[in-house]
């Protein structure tokens, strides 16, 4: 499938089955993660993909929501403001803006694997770091539920035109 169909295909998934995703498949997205381009290319993320129950609970409560409950699994992306290039200009760190670059990359590669996913950005900041004991450098951006796709939405959310949402100059 090429980029364009790829991206039209792509949406927020909140409904999963319960099957397990295979690892091949949990590997080629983070591959496609660990690709994505960075400032500099300094590549300050990491990666915390959460499968056994155990660690999918301290995920969970950090979230608390039925359909997020039922994702198989779970990546974590986080970023380190320690590792990232920082504009001179306005001392602006851009630790943040390279995690996203990432997580859209883990979407778009879990959408070309046939599998949903969905950017989590409302949770309890403070409980995952805790549940995690990360360091205080590195703080989870995103959390992106992963799975095989219950049932496909009735229908997609609409996009602005290019008119309204582009100026040539």
């Amino acid at each position: 499938m090429d980029f364009l169909e790829l991206t039209k295909k792509r949406f927020s998934a909140r409904n999963y089955k319960s099957d397990k995703v295979e690892q091949d498949k949990i590997d080629y997205i983070i591959e496609c993660a660990r690709l994505a381009p960075s400032a500099v290319n300094y590549q300050p993320w990491h990666f915390m993909v959460v499968i056994s129950e155990e660690q999918k609970k301290k995920v969970q409560q950090c979230y608390n929501r039925e359909w997020f409950a039922k994702a198989p699994v779970y990546i974590v992306v986080c970023a380190d403001k320690s590792e990232a290039w920082v504009r001179k200009s306005d001392n602006k760190n851009h630790a943040d803006i390279d995690a996203a670059i990432a997580t859209e990359h883990i979407c778009l590669a879990a959408t070309e694997m046939g599998l949903g996913s969905c950017w989590v950005c409302n949770f309890d900041l403070d409980l995952l770091r805790t549940n995690f004991q990360l360091p205080a450098e590195k703080y989870p951006v995103a959390i992106i539920p992963l799975g095989y796709i219950a049932e496909q939405p009735e229908r997609f959310s609409t996009r602005k035109e290019r008119g309204e949402i582009v100026t040539v100059y």
